[in-house]
């Protein structure tokens, strides 16, 4: 493994006898992890650059060559890619968006000319899925292929069914097919992935600050408590990156919010610390479901 401070030369790229390498873009939480593990499990080799600010530490143990770039360093990451060999990306980790949009932001992520012209130029506008998938172009503009962003971890995808202990009441699973038709619609126009509904009335609907937020946001309107949460992915997402992901905290957050129930997508929704996450929702006695329709009535 190597950092920053380790000079690479060209002879170290990959040849037709080196084990296969898969390049990592690094944002925060867990999932990174997740992909480094399974690409080792399956003697792939990772490279990956760490996204500055958000990327969380201990990733560079799991990399054969790791480093962090800013944001703004579209080139030097697809330079860096290039010069270890690599032409299969993945992009795992959230990135807070509000950070795009701080003050001096153009001095803080010090953007490199490729960086100007894909958000300046490219993109038609600034929703996630618009930026990422522009990015996207870029990378594999330069050969450099970006897979499903589960590729190497297939199993953190949530199954279809009763993950918890407890099971949906028929209140609940009527709020599950209400909150249902409206998160998908919030995230068909990429606004976000998670709704906060009860009683057939929406609570609060998630924007640019995240799902952890917007719980809380709810919890903050209905006082009384029992709130149900449906988080997820849109009809047509890229499966390439952004994929809606729920874990421990979001359990923590929902019971401090005083929320009762999570449903997510099955198939379209990461499970992030599986096993913790749901013993932290049985212990609450918090509902976890997955569905790949709307509940049937």
């Amino acid at each position: 493994m190597s950092n920053d401070l380790s000079p690479t030369t060209p002879q170290e790229a990959s040849s037709a006898s080196d084990p296969p390498r898969i390049g990592l873009v690094a944002g925060g939480g867990r999932f990174p992890f997740h992909v480094a593990e399974g690409a080792r499990r399956r003697g792939v080799k990772v490279v990956a650059v760490g996204v500055r600010y958000e990327v969380s530490p201990g990733l560079a143990e799991l990399c054969e060559q790791f480093r962090v770039h800013s944001l703004g360093r579209l080139g030097a990451t697809i330079r860096f890619f290039k010069k270890h060999g690599v032409h299969d990306i993945c992009w795992a980790g959230w990135i807070r968006k509000e950070r795009i949009f701080c003050r001096w932001r153009w001095l803080r992520f010090f953007p490199d000319w490729r960086l100007i012209k894909v958000y300046c130029f490219r993109a038609r506008n600034r929703q996630d899925h618009t930026l990422l998938g522009a990015l996207a172009d870029e990378f594999e503009s330069e050969g450099i292929h970006v897979m499903h962003s589960a590729e190497y971890c297939p199993e953190i995808l949530a199954e279809e069914g009763i993950l918890s202990r407890r099971g949906p009441s028929k209140s609940q699973l009527a709020d599950i097919r209400f909150g249902w038709s409206i998160a998908k619609r919030l995230a068909d126009l990429d606004v976000g992935q998670s709704v906060a509904v009860c009683e057939k009335s929406t609570l609060a609907v998630e924007g640019i600050e995240g799902t952890d937020r917007n719980i809380r946001r709810a919890g903050e309107f209905y006082k009384r408590g029992g709130f149900t949460v449906v988080k997820l992915a849109k009809d047509s997402h890229d499966m390439r990156f952004d994929i809606p992901a729920v874990g421990p905290d979001t359990i923590e957050t929902l019971h401090l919010a005083g929320g009762a129930v999570l449903a997510i997508e099955a198939g379209k929704t990461l499970i992030i610390e599986r096993e913790k996450m749901l013993e932290a929702a049985n212990h609450y006695g918090i509902v976890v479901v997955a569905y790949r329709e709307p509940p049937a009535a």
